[in-house]
């Protein structure tokens, strides 16, 4: 159902989400969760909606997803309520300028003017309908999540306690950017695009919970967003271990190495694993690469394959099924992480989750995910192509190695890193954010 008509008739549907037993500390709840993107394909903030608000679901909670394009993918009894935004960089005719008739009101008008001068305007505009909507529909939930928008728009009174998400501090991104900008005008464009963490600074800071998904990026909210560390709570995310299983009919491929990045943005590391591939196909011909991800005609990583003669050993995938991506995982002799920083990585778990052994870095919460070197991965330095290259080779060489370190990754994500415990983490600070507000009128009303 769309935003509109939910405003139309906001009593419509609702009972039908209406969990039994308010929030009296042992009931069901009735969750909103905001997310402002949710491609599943691209990024984590779509995976981890869908399966967070699945298994909430399956504790017997009565979530509602409520989001923007490109629209999450939601498993069957999660419905998905669409907030529209004007879509401007919507494939194929990113960065478009809409028709006079697309207006709807003035949160289009900034939206669009947002990016006629060089920012993101998601975040903001995303924020403001999210509050309008919640406006209209006061009482019918008990707690709202939000998923990283941290927009103004969500610092009213939205008429249920407020959880937010924070994966990592976008400012991190932001300053890898920078460094890799080759000069004054692409450092002056990725200003003005990163304009909106000014705003997410402002309001991380205003928020009295926050959820987090490794302590490495627990410590970066508090240095770079200044959020109060009592305010902020870890529960780690995890992969779906029945989809991310071991399959010994799925044959492997030789010299098969899978990774899952974006292409050119430089915090996922990809342009020193290709450099770490030609390296390694000096002594490991049959070495190839496989990119679950969009390939970029131009760019860092297009000009170091043109650079390398890699153009045949390096293939890009994109739009598979779930089935035929953990088909691919599972065929690889090694899964590779080389980003410079994650606040979790999610592809590191789904890839020891299928047995398959991990070559990952240190940047970020990587370690927290992949465990020690040597006992469940092969971890380098993040942006050393040459440490890259002789882990993978290692690797490659060392059939019972591979065995060991697969068998050993797996069983740390059973044992940690599953979106079942995510889901219990998670309702569990639904219920303290909800005591807390409680505690709050109490007070207020004392007074």
């Amino acid at each position: 159902m769309t935003a509109e008509a939910m405003e139309a008739s906001p009593r419509a549907g609702s009972d039908a989400r209406r969990a039994p037993g308010a929030p009296d500390g042992g009931g069901p709840l009735r969750i909103a969760l905001l997310t402002y993107k949710g491609n599943p394909f691209c990024g984590g903030q779509g995976v981890y909606v869908r399966h967070l608000s699945r298994e909430l679901a399956r504790l017997g909670h009565s979530v509602e997803v409520i989001g923007s394009q490109p629209y999450p993918v939601l498993d069957e009894g999660v419905p998905l309520t669409e907030l529209p935004s004007l879509d401007l960089y919507r494939s194929p005719d990113p960065f478009r300028t809409p028709k006079r008739e697309e207006y709807r009101d003035w949160i289009d008008a900034l939206e669009v003017a947002t990016m006629w001068t060089g920012g993101f305007p998601e975040p903001l505009t995303y924020s403001l309908r999210a509050r309008r909507h919640l406006a209209a529909r006061r009482g019918e939930f008990d707690v709202i999540h939000d998923n990283q928008t941290l927009g103004y728009g969500l610092l009213a009174d939205l008429g249920a306690p407020l959880v937010t998400t924070i994966h990592h501090p976008i400012t991190v991104d932001r300053q890898l950017e920078l460094d890799a900008a080759p000069d004054r005008k692409k450092r002056a464009s990725v200003r003005r695009w990163y304009g909106f963490t000014r705003m997410q600074k402002r309001v991380a800071r205003r928020l009295s919970s926050v959820l987090t998904v490794s302590g490495s990026s627990e410590r970066e909210i508090v240095e770079h967003l200044g959020v109060r560390p009592e305010r902020i709570r870890v529960v780690h995310i995890g992969a779906d271990t029945d989809l991310w299983s071991p399959d010994p009919s799925v044959p492997e491929v030789p010299g098969r190495i899978v990774t899952t990045s974006s292409a050119d943005v430089p915090l996922k590391g990809l342009v020193h694993l290709v450099e770490a591939l030609a390296k390694l196909r000096t002594e490991r011909p049959d070495a190839h690469l496989v990119v679950v991800g969009k390939r970029a005609e131009h760019g860092p990583v297009a000009q170091a394959i043109e650079k390398y003669g890699l153009e045949g050993a390096v293939e890009f995938v994109k739009g598979i099924t779930d089935q035929e991506l953990v088909d691919l995982v599972r065929g690889a002799q090694i899964s590779c992480v080389p980003s410079l920083y994650e606040g979790f990585s999610l592809p590191a778990a789904e890839a020891m989750a299928t047995g398959t052994p991990l070559v990952a870095t240190t940047g970020g919460a990587i370690p927290e995910v992949t465990g020690a070197d040597g006992e469940t991965c092969l971890a380098v330095p993040p942006g050393d192509s040459g440490a890259l290259a002789a882990a993978l080779g290692r690797l490659l060489g060392d059939a019972e190695l591979r065995a060991r370190l697969g068998a050993a990754g797996r069983e740390r994500v059973l044992a940690r890193f599953t979106w079942a415990k995510a889901a219990q983490g998670t309702a569990e600070l639904y219920r303290e954010a909800i005591a807390g507000a409680r505690t709050g009128r109490a007070e207020g009303s004392a007074e």
